[in-house]
């Protein structure tokens, strides 16, 4: 993790500057840059960030080059926090993965997205479903008031090729323990509401296969003591590659939920922007 430094003044067209940066992996990274005064948005949603990018051979002007990301951080907090996979090749991920403290990132505040508590209709339990990245959405939502109040559980699935790419996740939940201001905000020991059940494809490790698999077993269930999926009590969030998401999608309608949208709420929602 790198040190935070002065900010500076942002010298980009809704520029924000880069506070610290934590790399986790060879393939992930996260990173928390300043908010904007006027920067207000629900937990869950997505904005465009970006980097300015390469000047035109003729003209020498430059574009931004953007991407959808999910904020991490919730709503309440200071700063806003990413979660970025590193695409060597990508267009943007390749040389985003090189920022430091001290840089500067675009950021157009106008956030959007369906993964936000209006989309969905009251409930007993709450299911967030991630692959890799698309945890990011939930690390909000893990640290937003609202869900331990619409919930009397949480339960959040990540599945990852490898264990280290767990690790943003696993901390996210473990820092809710010592959290006093959420203790404070949200009643003492409102962590234990949550049910973590992190999952590895490739790597050994505590669990390992596809939660759409372990569902269908029923072990997923077992293990985390909980009845299945009925659209009385559980509601469920999807965030993760588009296999993932429409897998899931058909597997949550043959339970009997339905999805869900800002205009319309639902059981259930899924991030339609993310791409793992």
């Amino acid at each position: 993790m790198t040190e935070a430094k002065p900010i500076k003044t942002p010298t980009l067209p809704d520029a924000q500057t880069v506070t610290e940066v934590k790399h986790y992996t060879d393939r992930l990274f996260s990173f928390r840059c300043t908010r904007p005064a006027t920067l207000r948005f629900r937990s869950g949603e997505f904005v465009m960030i970006g980097l300015m990018g390469a000047p035109d051979p003729k003209t020498g002007k430059q574009k931004p080059l953007l991407r959808a990301y999910s904020i991490a951080s919730p709503s309440w907090d200071e700063e806003l926090e990413f979660y970025s996979i590193k695409v060597q090749d990508g267009p943007l991920t390749s040389r985003l993965q090189h920022i430091k403290v001290g840089d500067e990132v675009i950021l157009r505040p106008k956030p959007v997205g369906t993964l936000v508590h209006d989309a969905l209709l009251p409930g007993k339990r709450i299911w967030f479903f991630a692959t890799g990245t698309g945890f990011a959405p939930f690390a909000s939502l893990l640290r937003e008031p609202q869900t331990y109040a619409d919930y009397d559980e949480v339960i959040i699935t990540h599945t990852c090729r490898e264990a280290g790419e767990l690790t943003y996740g696993a901390e996210i939940i473990e820092g809710l323990k010592t959290n006093e201001l959420l203790g404070e905000v949200i009643g003492e020991g409102f962590w234990k509401k949550i049910k973590y059940y992190p999952t590895t494809t490739r790597e050994e490790s505590a669990k390992m296969g596809r939660i759409t698999d372990l569902m269908r077993s029923g072990e997923a269930f077992a293990d985390l003591g909980v009845e299945p999926i009925c659209p009385k009590n559980d509601r469920a969030m999807i965030c993760g590659n588009m296999a993932f998401n429409l897998e899931l999608k058909e597997m949550l309608e043959d339970y009997g939920l339905e999805e869900g949208a800002n205009s319309e709420p639902k059981t259930y929602v899924v991030e339609k922007a993310f791409l793992d």
